[in-house]
């Protein structure tokens, strides 16, 4: 029985270490080097010569703190979750709950439909919002013209940038969302429901009651997958506005991207890179405990 449980034990070792040292080499090896990296003053001349990175202790990470632009992308990157996540979220719950409603004829076209701009590239998806915005020609100034509203010019005033952009991954990103709150709600039975109409219970107490408490680990997922990639928020303030104007848009992947790409600050972007991974993991963390006590 040993050497059967030996073999299998051997076996699944056999068939995982393809995985193992793929996730090993591209992987967990960046990701201590990027660590390594974050101690260090690596810039451009360093990847000539390794020798010129020169050993700096925690100065990277004090330097961040008192860095003023540093403050700005994390400002912004909150409000991008905090204001986008949640809206992204009831967009998504309430398509999905339209198109699992009976009333709604021709349901596999709708979701292609509401799907399609979460596979379309986010660069050009980027490209067609900034026309939808231009101040003079964009589509969205002639429709409030309708209302007397002239002129706005979204992507230029410090005011408007941001409520932009996230109009924009609000409708790009909620389809996603939408398939996973419709596989949440047909996996609820419809035994509770036809118990609660019998009982007189109105359709806003059974989506109470019923509806949210059942989908309460979907949306515990949906929520965590949306503010991580939230947080990570770059391509649309890179493409639509490089972080502007007056750094309105600038978030902190953007801020590391300028850092490292830009100014060539290897070991600062390194270290602006765990910061954000620190802030990821403890938000993850409030939200499964908040639910988790829902739960209790």
């Amino acid at each position: 029985m040993r050497e059967k449980n030996k073999f299998k034990l051997s076996a699944a070792y056999f068939f995982l270490a393809p995985a193992l040292i793929t996730i090993f080499i591209f992987f967990l090896l960046p990701v201590i080097a990027a660590l390594l990296m974050s101690f260090t003053d690596f810039d451009i001349y360093s990847l000539g010569n390794i020798g010129y990175a020169q050993f700096v202790g925690l100065k990277n990470y004090i330097d961040i703190f008192n860095d003023p632009l540093f403050w700005t992308s994390l400002k912004n990157t909150f409000y991008f979750v905090i204001v986008g996540g949640p809206l992204s979220i009831l967009v998504s719950l309430a398509a999905a709950l339209l198109i699992n409603s009976k009333l709604i004829q021709f349901k596999s076209f709708f979701r292609i439909v509401y799907f399609i701009p979460v596979v379309t590239t986010l660069v050009a998806v980027s490209v067609l919002w900034r026309f939808i915005y231009h101040p003079k020609f964009g589509i969205l100034n002639y429709l409030l013209g309708f209302i007397g509203i002239h002129g706005i010019d979204w992507l230029g005033n410090p005011q408007f940038a941001m409520p932009a952009i996230i109009l924009m991954a609000v409708w790009k990103n909620f389809g996603y969302n939408m398939i996973i709150f419709i596989a949440g709600l047909q996996n609820i039975p419809e035994d509770l429901y036809e118990a609660a109409s019998l009982e007189g219970a109105s359709a806003w107490n059974q989506f109470k009651n019923i509806t949210l408490p059942m989908l309460a680990p979907t949306t515990l997922f949906v929520g965590i997958i949306t503010m991580i990639g939230y947080f990570q928020l770059f391509a649309e303030p890179y493409i639509m506005t490089q972080g502007g104007p007056l750094n309105s848009t600038l978030s902190i992947v953007l801020y590391m991207y300028q850092e490292g790409f830009r100014w060539w600050n290897m070991g600062y972007s390194a270290a602006l890179a765990f910061i954000l991974f620190f802030i990821i993991l403890i938000v993850s963390l409030i939200q499964l405990k908040i639910q988790k006590e829902s739960y209790i």
